[in-house]
């Protein structure tokens, strides 16, 4: 069965994701275009996953074969530059296929709406109903050559737009000035020729490694983690580099390592990032995070005497409030980010050029200005923790946790629960831990912050513990 998380469908290359459900996925795509009336017009792009650029055409033969015109980016692409088109292009939907950070035996389909958003759940949902009630005899198809001399398909190249659109929003000036020497990981993914672009046009000194078409991802999750950026730290120490930037396989979501080589946290980017627009660039307006992500966020908001805004896991739920609040900042913890005036998306790239503006404006290496945060709002530290499960002790926890509301006893006393996505304990020391079942694998995770580290630690200790999960 297809079934859309919260970062749209991904399943086993072979097992799940097959041509069959890839063109149901696109039928039933194509149909509600039709129905809804809107200008019947996609932009689908692909990474450079294994069967990437093969499902993007078997995608785009089913939904031509509903009516619907299809603008075919011809070059492996990041997801942002897909979005960005959607919105620029004014289009109904788009689509992207990748899995995103997913282990190198997925694959999957991102879908978006008008304006560049990531398609919210209530249309996943009917997507998916749709798809899965379609039968292969009902798909029906315009094959690609055909389709592309009878102009129901048509070859893009929106890139140069789309680095444009950046560079018109950084200060290359500033940037010049200083020539960072920054050394690039994209991990084996498509940001490559996008950020070399964006680098080289603000004359950065730029290194490069694993910049090679590997569908295996060198045999490491393509995902920008402490775990997975050991190479990208001794090259940042071996070249005296200013910053290393990883971007994850499809360039949505980043990973950074500063001039000492360490890494730097998905929480810390986006608190500096949101600090550094407030107090550098003058700019006004809330921030958006998750369930998941630093409340250190909500510290620096309250400091500039703005709000942040708290929302349920999946970027799209973080673009909606974005949209609805004209917030400045919205990000996650798993990496993804976005600054309002661009796309409502997660974008690496442009989130990769605002931290190289940064150091150029700041004058200041990445390591002091983290200190200057952590000095004048205090420190947090994340701890978390994911384990595979099986569908029985997926039912189990699901059953003593949310249904029967057990929860294990902790060193401080609750202050609230929240149910809205997964189980949300605040404490009253101002800590909190969260359980929750992952929306793209059959996993459950458990985050915590606290002050220390080890007290992080030891509250998700005390979750494990008392479902008895390995720890």
């Amino acid at each position: 069965m297809i079934e859309f998380g919260t970062g749209g469908w991904r399943a086993v290359i072979g097992d799940g994701f097959t041509r069959a459900n890839i063109q149901r996925v696109a039928a039933a795509l194509g149909r509600r275009i039709i129905c809804e009336g809107a200008r019947p017009e996609i932009c689908i792009g692909y990474d450079r996953r294994f069967l990437s650029r093969e499902a993007a055409i078997w995608f785009s033969e089913a939904i031509a074969g509903e009516g619907v015109k299809v603008n075919f980016v011809n070059l492996s692409a990041p997801t942002p530059q897909i979005m960005y088109t959607v919105k620029t292009w004014q289009l109904p939907y788009g689509a992207a296929i990748t899995a995103s950070h997913n282990p190198a035996l997925y694959n999957g389909i991102k879908l978006f709406t008008f304006g560049g958003r990531d398609a919210v759940g209530e249309i996943t949902d009917e997507i998916q109903a749709e798809a899965n009630a379609l039968s292969e005899a009902d798909i029906r198809t315009v094959d690609f050559e055909a389709g592309l001399k009878a102009g129901k398909i048509a070859f893009i190249d929106p890139r140069d737009d789309y680095l444009d659109s950046i560079l018109e929003r950084i200060d290359t000036k500033a940037i010049r000035k200083r020539r960072p020497r920054i050394v690039l990981d994209p991990m084996y993914g498509v940001s490559l020729t996008g950020l070399m672009t964006i680098l080289y046009s603000c004359r950065c000194d730029v290194d490069v490694i694993h910049d090679t078409h590997d569908a295996f991802f060198g045999r490491r999750l393509p995902a920008p983690t402490m775990d997975t950026l050991a190479d990208l730290q001794r090259q940042v120490l071996d070249h005296n580099a200013d910053l290393g930037i990883a971007t994850d396989g499809d360039a949505d979501r980043l990973g950074v390592i500063d001039e000492k080589g360490r890494y730097v946290s998905a929480n810390e980017i986006i608190v500096l990032l949101y600090y550094y627009l407030l107090k550098y660039k003058g700019w006004r307006g809330a921030a958006v995070r998750n369930v998941a992500t630093t409340h250190l966020l909500d510290r620096v908001a309250a400091r500039f005497g703005e709000q942040c805004i708290e929302v349920p896991v999946g970027f799209k739920n973080i673009s909606a409030a974005m949209q609805a609040n004209d917030a400045l900042i919205g990000g996650e913890s798993s990496g993804g980010l976005t600054v309002r005036g661009h796309i409502f998306g997660k974008d690496g790239l442009y989130a990769a050029s605002l931290l190289v503006e940064m150091l150029a404006v700041t004058g200041k290496p990445l390591s002091q200005t983290v200190r200057e945060i952590f000095d004048a709002f205090g420190e947090l530290h994340m701890a978390e923790y994911d384990w595979l499960l099986t569908e029985a002790r997926k039912a189990e926890i699901s059953t003593r946790v949310f249904e029967r509301g057990e929860l294990p006893e902790f060193d401080a006393p609750i202050a609230r629960v929240a149910w809205e996505d997964g189980c949300k304990i605040y404490l009253v020391d101002g800590s909190w831990l969260i359980l929750r079942f992952s929306g793209t694998e059959p996993r459950v995770r458990v985050f915590a912050e606290a002050e220390t580290m080890a007290r992080a630690q030891a509250l998700v200790g005390a979750m494990a513990r008392f479902l008895n999960l390995p720890c």
